[in-house]
């Protein structure tokens, strides 16, 4: 922990100033492509979820819900400015790149944060408020200034802040947690290491250049490449589980189990691609793995829409 504060500190001065920050660099901040498949997923548990919400507190909870993962977000970029400024891939971002100044950016990201947790709060429930401000406070605290700079493992334990949006969703309307539910952030939890690896493969240099403990930076490529495989082979059977509860149908369970061997091809691809010539693989991953997230939540929900769960 000190010797990230002392990074943030040390590279304080060594970044540019803000001097006219514009509406497009707070709403960077907030991360909205990734954003983007959070909401779509937050919205599915919502929607498959048993029981009612009318449809504008239906609205004010994904809203929420996007907030609150983009307070989440802008508060990252604010803690990472520093390695944000060594990396190709975020050294254009508001902070390192002085449109917004720090302070500016910790208090929008902190009153995005407040506000979101306490309108769902007085809009759904309180139980839906406590899982989004537990994985704001995960996402910040446990991933960011905990495990990035510290092991390895940052995205695999990190990556449980990520599959809460479908479980939020869901006790919004019901005010609980059920296996359906805890089904759906298993999908998304061993998904995430994967997705990000197949990342972290092709941008391994801009990791070692910022000292960020990534995988394939501290385990070596061949062995990342591995544990990538077996996390696939383990998304299978768990993105079933739904279907085994009867909170989905055939619809869904072909398609996961299709979409499943695709994932499971392109993970073994990378594997047999010679270190040397790996990097196109990796990208044709890591992009694969967004569609696949997408399609198994879009399979959930068509499938909820047609009534075809049992």
């Amino acid at each position: 922990m000190a010797d990230a504060a002392y990074l943030n500190q040390a590279n304080e001065t060594a970044l540019p100033v803000a001097s006219g920050s514009h509406v497009s660099d707070f709403v960077a901040l907030l991360k909205p492509r990734v954003m983007t498949l959070v909401v779509f997923s937050g919205a599915v548990g919502l929607f498959i979820a048993p029981g009612a919400l009318h449809p504008l507190l239906a609205v004010v909870a994904i809203l929420c819900i996007a907030v609150g993962s983009g307070a989440a977000g802008a508060i990252n970029m604010w803690y990472e400015r520093d390695i944000d400024a060594l990396m190709s891939r975020t050294a254009n971002r508001p902070l390192p790149a002085g449109r917004v100044a720090p302070g500016d950016a910790l208090g929008f990201a902190t009153v995005l944060a407040v506000f979101s947790v306490v309108l769902m709060g007085f809009t759904t429930n309180w139980a839906a408020a406590s899982l989004l401000a537990l994985a704001i406070l995960f996402y910040v605290f446990v991933y960011t200034v905990w495990l990035k700079r510290r092991t390895p493992q940052n995205i695999v334990i990190g990556g449980a802040a990520g599959a809460f949006p479908p479980v939020i969703g869901w006790a919004a309307v019901t005010g609980d947690i059920s296996l359906v539910s805890l089904s759906l952030f298993a999908i998304i939890f061993l998904w995430t290491p994967p997705h990000f690896w197949a990342l972290a493969l092709y941008r391994s240099g801009d990791y070692a250049r910022a000292g960020v403990p990534m995988m394939p930076v501290v385990a070596g490529r061949q062995s990342t490449k591995r544990q990538m495989l077996a996390y696939t082979l383990l998304l299978v059977p768990a993105s079933l589980v739904p279907f085994a509860l009867g909170a989905a149908g055939l619809l869904y369970a072909i398609g996961v189990a299709a979409l499943g061997v695709a994932f499971i091809a392109s993970a073994w691809r990378v594997l047999r691609e010679p270190d040397a010539a790996e990097d196109k693989r990796a990208r044709q991953m890591f992009g694969f793995s967004i569609l696949y997230l997408f399609l198994v939540f879009a399979l959930l929900l068509a499938d909820s829409l047609l009534g075809l769960a049992g």
